[in-house]
């Protein structure tokens, strides 16, 4: 790192505050030079490490709570246990999600681990400078510098932290529809779809366009993809809601200002069952003799089985094999196909839920897109607004979308109390 002169665009201190144990007399004549270097200097600042060093445990310590290494770590150490096993790929989608979980929670575990080194290291180095008069200066100016990159990344550890809903840590689907406003509202859906791949893009998260409706003219009237990440739903729920955009419209041909709206919908991949398994408590089986025109088997023996999944209330007949054993097995392939179905259409019924009834027109919109008169991006829910319009359309979405989580869960903790 090269050194900056002393006492120049370095920040400045308040010398015997920067941490208690550097109030002792030995200390003073080395910190002397130092603060004399810095006071008065123009547009210093004063950094008080005696309190951000604290400060900064206080946060790590409430992430900690959150988070819970040691649970982390019995985790990984079971998902290890999985992963050595020799048949782990004989089911290769078991195995990638085996694989994929294990990365999750060992980066998570890497991470949190990371920062709690990173704020002893910023300790240290602040206790280097007291002890140095020489190379004082230049140590303290490189710990302002990583005292700024810890805030910032302590910042997103705790949004994180945040992300504790049920399905959370699900890939997301996004559905994009063009809402009031014509053409223009068709070309803002793709605009749109444009954003938030980019902002996966530049994330480098995976994604999957998995259906596209073109509008007649230019533009969407509506698309569907996942982003495959962890926590992408926790993430890009808060997106959910109508965009509006103001701006002169490039298919007006007098050039007049075009207000049109387009609805986002989030909702999270949720993973179906092939098979299902029904424990034997949860079934009554009941035979009988088998009925219908005449055969070899028919009103002999009782061959016949009715099976009824007693939580559901489902209903099995089958009487068509010769024999009881037969017919026990094909009416419960028969129960577990409805058993799908209606798990299907339970999980249908929750991603609708989850989704809401999202509308594209005036009077409920989250988020206002202004390219004319002047250039503003402002989320209405929390009232964080950026002007470079072109960094947000081009993806840069971070600092909403983390304005959005936190004001979701001052929202929940504002309705428990």
């Amino acid at each position: 790192m090269p050194r900056r002169p002393r006492g120049v665009g370095a920040p400045l201190y308040s010398g015997l505050d920067l941490w208690p144990g550097l109030r002792n007399a030995r200390h003073r004549p080395l910190l002397a030079p130092l603060v004399r270097a810095r006071i008065g200097y123009p547009g210093c600042v004063a950094i008080e490490f005696s309190e951000e060093i604290p400060s900064l445990r206080t946060t790590m310590e409430n992430i900690l709570a959150v988070v819970q290494p040691d649970k982390l770590r019995a985790q990984i150490a079971e998902l290890n246990e999985k992963a050595a096993a020799p048949d782990l790929w004989d089911d290769p989608s078991a195995a990638q999600a085996v694989t994929s979980a294990l990365s999750h929670r060992q980066s998570e575990l890497d991470r949190v681990t990371q920062m709690s080194e990173r704020i002893d290291d910023l300790e240290a180095m602040v206790e280097m400078a007291a002890e140095d008069p020489d190379e004082g200066a230049d140590i303290l100016a490189e710990a302002e510098a990583d005292l700024e990159k810890l805030h910032k990344d302590l910042s997103d550890l705790e949004i994180r932290t945040l992300l504790d809903g049920e399905y959370d840590e699900r890939n997301a689907v996004i559905t994009i529809r063009s809402g009031a406003g014509g053409v223009d509202a068709a070309d803002f859906a793709e605009i749109l779809l444009r954003m938030y791949l980019r902002w996966a893009e530049r994330h480098g998260y995976p994604t999957k366009v998995m259906d596209t409706s073109y509008a007649e003219e230019a533009g969407l009237k509506s698309a569907t993809f996942e982003v495959q990440a962890p926590y992408a739903y926790g993430t890009l729920s808060v997106e959910a809601g109508t965009h509006r955009l103001v701006r002169i419209s490039p298919f007006d041909n007098q050039g007049r200002r075009q207000t049109s709206f387009a609805a986002v919908e989030v909702i999270p991949l949720i993973e179906t069952t092939d098979h299902i398994e029904i424990p034997e408590s949860e079934l009554k089986i009941d035979v009988f003799r088998s009925s219908g025109p005449g055969g070899q088997s028919v009103n002999t023996t009782d061959s016949a089985v009715r099976m009824t999944h007693i939580p559901t209330g489902i209903v099995v007949s089958m009487q068509d094999e010769k024999s009881q054993i037969q017919n026990r097995a094909a009416a419960l392939r028969v129960l577990q196909s409805r058993l799908l179905v209606l798990r299907h259409e339970e999980e249908q019924a929750k991603k609708k839920e989850l989704a809401g009834d999202v509308k594209a027109s005036w009077g409920d919109q989250m988020r206002s897109y202004v390219l004319h008169p002047y250039q503003m991006v402002k989320d209405l829910r929390t009232g964080y607004e950026e002007g470079n319009t072109s960094n947000i359309l081009d993806g840069g979405l971070n600092a909403f979308i983390d304005a959005g989580i936190r004001w979701r869960a001052s929202g929940r903790a504002a309705e428990e109390s």
